[in-house]
This record gives structure tokens, C-alpha cells and sequence, in this order.
């Protein structure tokens, strides 16, 4: 799996998120990988034939409640999946129990971000889909974790492995080259969570193919 958080910047804004869905979805078939998109809520109707994730969702009931993003109705709305606890939007452990297990009853994607491998530990007990490590001093840095706590991944995929269920390993904060993409395959990530390091570049087409190139078992000049 392969992320792209396209937060709230600028970059992505009007029809701009959907140049981005679009060349992420050329991409993603060009290399047979999957490339899941996280828009920002009142884009989440972009075209895209690959996962829709939603940057969040509350866990508020159905029905009389107000401004609040609910797993049920963003199923009914063809969206795949959650972020859940991201580094920027932090919800109680009642709360994160709760939204993974309402999304696996819903068959959605769940991915609880974490920010270090005592929380991988703790939350890939609850069989999330994917557990995505961000060192939140990292996000948005540049300086990308698999270089600069390379320790971190081996942990935390050592803990999601222990957990003994089908959770699978994601690494994001700075990111921004395919070196980092690969050496965090290596050191036992089964893919990766990236914002800034795509919307923030210059040609999104190229560090898209790049990182994408970058996921594959064996590297490729295509």
C-alpha cells in the first residue's frame, strides 16, 4: 500500500486534487501497485479507480449529529477507508478501539497512525488493516524516518508482527525520495504514508513514478 495524504494544502486545492488523483491513478496501473488517496472531506468525490481513504472520522452516532465525519455514511459514499489518529488530528483510545472495529463491521480500510512502537504495539492488537508509524518531529521535515531512526521501523514491525493478526506495516514522516521509500521496505515496512514529499513537489508525476518504482519487490527502469 501506498498513501498519499493530500492534507489541506494549497497545492491540491479546487481542481487541483484532481490532477493529483489522476496521475496517482496512472501510476498505480503503470506498476500493478496499489496507490490509496486521503483528499481533503469535501473532495472526497474526486475520480479515482484505486482506495479512497478519508484524512479522518469521528465517532459520532448516525443520525442527529452535526458536522461530524461518520464510517457509515462515507461507505455510502464509495469511500474505502480511514485515516485514524493522525499526528494532526489525535483522538482519544476509546475512540481509535471503537473506529476500527466499526470499519472492519463496514469492510473499510482502517489505518491508525501512531507515533511510536508503543503505540504500534497497543493498537495492532486491535487488528487494524495497517499501522502507520510517524515520528511526528519527522512529518513534514524532509528528513525522512527510515534515515534518521531506521531503529523505529524494525520496532515497530517487530511489534505489529507480534500482534499475530493480518496488520500490515506502513512508514511515513519525511519521506521524499525513492531511497527513503525503498530503505523503508527494507527494513520491514510493507508501504508507506506520504503528504508533503508528493503534494509539495514540482512535478507530480515523476516523484509519483519514483516512489512508486521505489515500492517494487525488484526495482525496475520502466
Amino acid at each position: 500500500m501506498f498513501v498519499i495524504n493530500f492534507k489541506n494544502y494549497d497545492e491540491i486545492s479546487g481542481v487541483k486534487t484532481q490532477k493529483l488523483a489522476t496521475t496517482a491513478q496512472r501510476i498505480a496501473k503503470k506498476y500493478k501497485i496499489k496507490i490509496a488517496i486521503c483528499p481533503p472531506h469535501h473532495l472526497l468525490g474526486v475520480k479515482y479507480s484505486g482506495p479512497i481513504l478519508s484524512q479522518h472520522t469521528d465517532n459520532a452516532k448516525v443520525g442527529s449529529t452535526t458536522g461530524f465525519v461518520i464510517p457509515e455514511l462515507l461507505k455510502k459514499s464509495k469511500v474505502t477507508g480511514s485515516l485514524i489518529n493522525h499526528s494532526e488530528h489525535r483522538i482519544p483510545p476509546k475512540d481509535i478501539i471503537e473506529l476500527v472495529e466499526r470499519l472492519r463491521s463496514l469492510k473499510m480500510i482502517s489505518v491508525v497512525c501512531v507515533q511510536d512502537v508503543s503505540e504500534a504495539s497497543k493498537y495492532a492488537k486491535l487488528n487494524p488493516d495497517y499501522i502507520a508509524i510517524e515520528p511526528p518531529e519527522l512529518i513534514g521535515s524532509g528528513k525522512a524516518v527510515s534515515t534518521e531512526r531506521p531503529e523505529l521501523i524494525t520496532e515497530a514491525a517487530k511489534a505489529v508482527k507480534n500482534a499475530k493478526n493480518s496488520t500490515k506495516l506502513l512508514c511515513g514522516a519525511g519521506i521524499v525520495s525513492g531511497v527513503d521509500v525503498r530503505k523503508a521496505i527494507e527494513l520491514g515496512s510493507s508501504g508507506i504514508l506520504v503528504a508533503s514529499g508528493i503534494v509539495k513537489a514540482k512535478n507530480w508525476g515523476m516523484i509519483v513514478e519514483e516512489f512508486a518504482k521505489a515500492m517494487l519487490k525488484t526495482p525496475t527502469n520502466r
